[in-house]
């Protein structure tokens, strides 16, 4: 990996911060490219509590040498700095060594947006009812569910690098609607080489939690709705408890689906609840099982042309000015979803 120096890299502001990291957008002076640097949450570095999130990322950063250098969906890693003091550069005294790394900067929107923003009116939950969920039209070459299918290939893709990728809901999510591309704009959720079913609040993990997050997030028991307001809020957003409680609470909910969707959906959920999958491929077949289902039952839905009224309505939501803040030209891409 590539050792940095952050005086290469013109600061521009921040995009997000969490618990655990801190995100600001920067340019490549070399380049010309949009990066952005990813570092410890500040307030953690200050009270010297950062050392699991440094661990975390060193973590990541051999996942991406094993397994996301190859994925074509995890922005590219430029490089990592020295672990230093960066005050100066952040106009910060907060006086304690960490390192940044420094990635590509994704492209597209996220699936769920910032909730912050909900105070400002803005329909954060558009990106995954409108492309997860709901995909009732696509640009020009580009085949059915392409969230889902670019999902299972990541993980597959870890997998055979001995991991698995968690925390994949659709806040970690970017998509393109022009191109059909995602990127996942958080990698750093694993278990494998080291750390098997250790990480997360929930207990031990595997890869069957990420099979819980494709069900909850990225397949939908209900018809595409008829009115732009059903594509406004994000769905099923509730924090997971258990693998076990959520296939539970999934399965009332697949309840009031048709015959065939409810018992593929239910099939499948009782195979990821006894986490007895053998391999992301046997997963995948049975999720895609349920999407072809899904896309039968919408094609046939006899509100079909009030659904794609109120899918282009909502649609039309992504022009304002909110969405310019990320990698995004809302001209170009919703033209190529044009008719």
């Amino acid at each position: 990996m590539e050792t940095v120096t952050l005086d290469r890299f013109e600061l521009i502001g921040p995009l997000g911060s969490g618990a655990d990291y801190d995100v600001r957008a920067a340019v490549d002076r070399n380049t010309g490219a949009s990066v952005v640097l990813k570092r410890p949450s500040p307030q953690a570095v200050r009270r010297q509590m950062h050392g699991p999130v440094e661990e975390r990322s060193a973590r990541a950063l051999e996942a991406y040498e094993r397994a996301g250098q190859h994925c074509d969906v995890v922005p590219r890693v430029i490089g990592v700095t020295d672990v230093a003091i960066h005050d100066e550069y952040f106009g910060e005294d907060l006086g304690q060594p960490y390192s940044v790394r420094v990635e590509e900067r994704a492209a597209g929107i996220p699936l769920v947006g910032d909730p912050r923003s909900r105070i400002l009116r803005v329909p954060i939950g558009l990106g995954q009812n409108l492309f997860a969920l709901h995909p009732l039209a696509l640009p020009a070459g580009v085949a059915g569910w392409p969230v889902q299918t670019q999902l299972l290939e990541a993980q597959e893709i870890y997998a055979n690098a001995g991991y698995a990728l968690l925390d994949l809901g659709p806040h970690n999510v970017f998509y393109s609607p022009g191109t059909g591309r995602i990127a996942l704009v958080d990698a750093t959720a694993l278990v494998g080489h080291g750390v098997e079913r250790s990480q997360g609040n929930r207990g031990p993990q595997d890869v069957h939690d990420f099979y819980v997050e494709m069900v909850k997030f990225y397949l939908a028991p209900g018809l595409p709705p008829t009115d732009a307001a059903g594509y406004f809020d994000p769905y099923n957003q509730r924090p997971i408890i258990s693998v076990e409680d959520e296939c539970d609470g999934l399965n009332n909910a697949f309840a009031s689906a048709d015959d065939a969707l409810r018992e593929a959906a239910t099939a499948c959920l009782g195979k990821v609840r006894q986490r007895g999958y053998a391999s992301v491929a046997d997963f995948a077949s049975d999720l895609r099982e349920c999407l072809s289902l899904i896309t039968i039952r919408n094609d046939r839905m006899p509100e079909r042309e009030s659904a794609a009224e109120a899918w282009r309505t909502a649609l039309h939501r992504l022009s304002e000015d909110h969405w310019t803040r990320y990698r995004f030209d809302a001209n170009t891409e919703l033209a190529a979803l044009a008719g």
